[in-house]
Parts: structure tokens; C-alpha cells; sequence
């Protein structure tokens, strides 16, 4: 079953245009070396480190701090952890926050899955998913556009969707029928 996305990457391309630097990835693609988020314990991560026996499932949020629609979809995700891990797939979220901020919000919240740190955007400007639309002193310069990546053991991206809209994320469901197999 073909999950129905709400968004394609030539949306993505839209909303960056004149934007060079965006290289939004496309299925068969790999993740760039500089792949390296920090947890929310303060150790850097690797794939390897974050994947389950078949791959992981990374979303990319734009702030556990201020953003309610990223908060409520780390809060639904829970759900998604155990199916994933039934097919082999690891969950984790990445966003710019500190991993301080991070580790609170999964304390707070009984979040289980990693909650990865990638302050200063450096792995979210390496995948081509920089927000283009917060200039540098914005609050929000340095946000990912709103991303599921499935990811197979090498890195590779089986199944993606990146939303231009902020306020539309795939529900939990959705996320799981883009994992192969589904």
C-alpha cells in the first residue's frame, strides 16, 4: 500500500527557490558524512548506533522548545516505536534544539525513542532540508522542513516525505506504511 503523501520534493524545491544549497534527498540517496547528532545525553551518534536490525525510521522536527505541532508529533510517535521495532527499524527525531532541552522533553513527555541534537543545523543543512524561510536571527533559522526519512543499515533513504507546511505532519500510520514490507 502506497502511503498517501501530502507533499513532494518538488514542493520542497518551491519553497526553496533561489536557494542553491538545498539539495532535498530523493529515495536511493545516502546519508551525507557529516551525520553525527548528538542524544540527548550529550554522546554523538552514529547510524550504526541508532539503527535496529533493519534500518531506522529519523524525523526530522523543527523544535521540541517552542514548536506544538513538533511536540505533538514526538508525544504520537511513542506509538510508532514498537511496530517499527517489530520490523526491524529503530525511531529517533532530530531537531536544532540543545540536547539539554531535549532530554527534558523526553523526561517530561516518557519519551523512549532518541531524541538527537543538532545544534548549529550542520547534519540538517547536509541532508538539503534547511528551512529556507527563517533568515539568520529568526528564531527559527536553522529548522529542518518537517521530514520522515526511512532509512535502510547503510544509510540509504528507502522512503521519504518532507512537508513544506509545518502544521502537517504523517500520522502514525502513515509513518508505518512507508517502512518496506508494509
Amino acid at each position: 500500500m502506497t502511503p498517501p503523501f501530502f507533499t513532494t520534493i518538488a514542493i520542497v524545491a518551491a519553497a526553496a527557490a533561489g536557494s542553491a544549497a538545498l539539495a532535498a534527498p530523493k529515495v536511493g540517496d545516502s546519508l551525507p558524512a557529516a551525520f553525527a547528532p548528538v542524544a540527548a545525553n550529550g554522546k554523538a551518534q552514529s547510524l550504526a548506533s541508532l539503527s535496529g536490525r533493519t534500518g531506522l525510521v529519523l524525523v526530522l522536527s523543527r523544535s521540541a522548545a517552542w514548536c506544538p505541532y513538533c511536540q505533538a508529533q514526538m508525544k504520537d510517535l511513542v506509538a510508532a516505536k514498537e511496530p517499527l521495532a517489530a520490523k526491524g527499524y529503530a525511531l529517533a527525531v532530530m531537531t536544532y534544539d540543545s540536547p539539554n532541552v531535549l532530554g527534558k522533553f523526553a523526561a517530561k513527555q516518557g519519551i523512549s525513542y532518541p531524541l538527537l541534537s543538532d545544534t548549529g543545523s550542520k547534519v540538517i543543512t547536509a541532508l538539503g532540508l534547511l528551512d529556507p524561510r527563517y533568515p539568520a536571527g529568526h528564531m527559527a533559522a536553522g529548522v529542518p522542513l518537517p521530514t520522515v526519512l526511512v532509512l535502510d543499515k547503510s544509510g540509504r533513504v528507502q522512503a521519504l516525505e518532507i512537508s513544506a507546511d509545518y502544521r502537517k505532519r504523517p500520522s502514525v500510520p502513515e509513518v508505518l506504511a512507508m517502512v518496506p514490507g508494509s
